[in-house]
């Protein structure tokens, strides 16, 4: 990892003032909770797959940095989009100054848009539609029923989009979760477009059983087993880009086992890093310090806590960078 060591070298040498000082800080941690053997959840919010994120994420998971995680459906869903029609993504960097008409000729032309990149909708989105309706309809005939990333690891495994891969695999974090076999939580799957495809399909009839795709309740039952199984062995990091149910959702298992099941044998969350460019105002839980969440009894006193208040985009490959570079 000679480029990420190069990285580590440029951010400790540059980065000594205020968010930078908070980025060395956070990663520094980071560094050390693993090498001491922990274990680490990363929550991911907002679009960072079609942000490119698994050019750096994918390898944190390759190299056992990362051993959880909990993102939307869009994450889950769009990192896949890019692998297979990556070639089609049309980027709009004045994105600023499109009117109303100019959005709408996108439309026109079935380009979703994320800020300053366009999802093409029939090269990306229906081309997944197809392969996953196949897994839904099979496992719905068959009285089976699996999450929704789990659906996209039997395509994955399947090998059926292997022909229409567009980047090198190598750069896709689902591709690396998928071999390591890595426990991922999507809460709130439905809000995605997945998650609409499906609502469709179960309204048309061609799933019959709306179950067929486990819930979000039971993604908690499931994240629960899985923290109280790796909490005995190990401390656990709750590594949180951006905010929103993909940070909420997991972060709260500590409180549900602690308070709501009454288990006191269940440790906090033992490091807490979370990038955010939001502000603390009305009543925001993605702006909120960290030590706000002591009050919820999900982090102790003790807990290192860090918050790098920047674009994610720039910081999560960076901070990841340095601890591939440790």
């Amino acid at each position: 990892m000679e480029h990420a060591s190069a990285v580590r070298a440029f951010i400790k040498h540059h980065y000594r003032h205020f968010n930078g000082a908070a980025l060395v800080d956070a990663a520094e941690g980071y560094v050390q909770f693993i090498d001491h053997g922990g274990k680490m959840l990363v929550a991911m919010a907002g679009a960072m797959s079609t942000a490119e994120l698994g050019l750096s994420l994918a390898e944190m998971i390759r190299q056992g940095k990362v051993h959880a995680i909990s993102c939307t459906g869009a994450n889950l869903e769009e990192d896949i989009y890019n692998l297979v029609a990556h070639d089609y993504y049309v980027r709009v960097p004045h994105y600023r100054d499109l009117t109303p008409a100019d959005e709408h000729e996108l439309l026109s032309r079935h380009l979703n848009r994320v800020t300053d990149t366009c999802i093409p909708e029939e090269e990306a989105i229906r081309r997944i539609e197809d392969a996953i309706l196949e897994e839904w309809t099979a496992a719905d005939r068959a009285g089976e029923r699996y999450f929704p990333h789990e659906f996209l690891y039997r395509i994955l495994r399947s090998g059926k989009l292997e022909q229409s891969f567009q980047i090198d695999p190598k750069n896709s974090w689902m591709m690396a979760a998928c071999e390591k076999n890595l426990p991922i939580f999507v809460p709130g799957w439905e809000d995605s477009t997945s998650g609409n495809i499906y609502a469709a399909h179960c309204m048309t009839g061609d799933i019959k059983n709306v179950h067929t795709v486990r819930t979000g309740i039971e993604y908690m039952m499931e994240l629960s087993a899985w923290y109280s199984a790796t909490a005995v062995q190990t401390p656990i990091g709750f590594f949180q880009i951006g905010g929103g149910i993909a940070g909420d959702f997991p972060i709260c298992v500590v409180p549900m086992m602690r308070q709501d099941l009454e288990r006191d044998d269940i440790p906090l969350w033992a490091y807490f890093c979370q990038i955010s460019d939001s502000t603390t105002s009305y009543g925001s839980y993605s702006g909120a310090v960290p030590n706000e969440k002591i009050t919820w009894e999900k982090l102790d006193i003790t807990t290192p806590k860090y918050i790098v208040e920047s674009d994610a985009t720039i910081v999560a490959p960076l901070i990841f960078a340095y601890v591939l570079g440790s």
